[in-house]
């Protein structure tokens, strides 16, 4: 599901342009039989060719209700994207992390018009928070016939996550319980201002499943944008050995890791792609949902995929 308007003049092709009309599509896109695992085979100088790079094969449009009934009897799982991400590094990350990550569910991506561009900040933010009563449809509908125990894993990424959080707020003043008790949330990285996040949690409450949040202390597009907003700390920076934030963990219910020491050939704001993608060894297992039944601060030790506690943590 997409609020980027479609190209005019490139057919099939989505832009950094709004549409206040959503558009409901399906993909197929082949993985070379060569893929790294956390990696991205994109064409190089000899073009695109579907045993050495990620390809389209083919591309359908939909309605809601078509959308809806090729959901409504499988698990699916939704991505979405954050901060300078164009329409086709979005759904190529998709496809990457559900290939990598061997998750059995239908990969669902919500793609918001950012410009894929790192010097559109503020555009993006802008973008994103349009966006926001889509992806709040995109969650009623995900969810709509089934079960809390057949929870709907979301993983939002850096400004996608801010989207997420903010979404999960208007659900909650809308009454929406029962959609926000049938999801499962991961914020990997979130571009978010720690004490806008405190209002959130204090309007959204605690959730039936727990929230998780990857942190990174040497992230520095997070570093990047804590310096574009008054260096206030955004929420994937913070210290889980600061005693102000285990007690924001286990005051509001949710886990944050910390995954620092793994290793990453990737930027530090994309280290989420290897913990999920087994790169270098660092592997969760079954994926994090489920893994970590507790709220409080954990440090990810690579060696075994072990979660070690921070402080005190609280039993859900």
């Amino acid at each position: 599901m997409t609020t980027r308007a479609p190209e005019a003049n490139l057919p099939g092709a989505f832009g950094d342009s709004r549409s206040i009309r959503p558009s409901w599509l399906e993909y197929e896109v082949s993985v070379p039989p060569g893929h790294r695992p956390g990696k991205i085979e994109w064409p190089d100088r000899n073009g695109s060719s579907a045993d050495r790079n990620f390809v389209m094969r083919s591309r359908q449009t939909l309605s809601r209700d078509a959308f809806a009934k090729r959901l409504s009897r499988e698990g699916v799982g939704l991505y979405v994207h954050g901060f300078n991400t164009r329409f086709h590094e979005a759904l190529f990350r998709t496809a990457q992390l559900s290939v990598d990550a061997h998750i059995e569910e239908k990969p669902v991506l919500f793609t918001w018009p950012s410009a894929g561009d790192p010097g559109a900040y503020l555009a993006d933010r802008d973008a994103s928070d349009f966006s926001r009563a889509a992806l709040a449809d995109l969650l009623r509908l995900l969810t709509k016939g089934r079960s809390a125990s057949d929870a709907v894993p979301v993983l939002a990424h850096s400004m996608g996550a801010r989207l997420t959080m903010e979404t999960l707020v208007q659900l909650r003043l809308a009454g929406r319980d029962d959609v926000l008790d049938r999801i499962e949330v991961i914020l990997a990285a979130p571009d978010i201002d720690i004490d806008l996040f405190r209002a959130q949690m204090v309007s959204l409450g605690p959730m039936k499943h727990p929230i998780t949040v990857l942190v990174s202390s040497d992230d520095l597009a997070l570093k990047l944008s804590s310096r574009l907003s008054a260096r206030r700390i955004r929420l994937g920076l913070v210290d889980v050995r600061d005693p102000a934030v285990q007690r924001l963990a286990v005051a509001t219910g949710i886990r944050i890791v910390d995954i620092t020491d793994i290793p990453t050939d990737d930027p530090a704001h994309s280290r989420y792609v290897g913990l999920l993608s087994g790169e270098a060894g660092a592997v969760v297992e079954s994926t994090l949902f489920g893994e970590v039944r507790l709220a409080g601060a954990f440090v990810f030790n690579q060696v075994g995929g072990v979660f070690t506690g921070i402080g005190d943590v609280l039993a859900d």
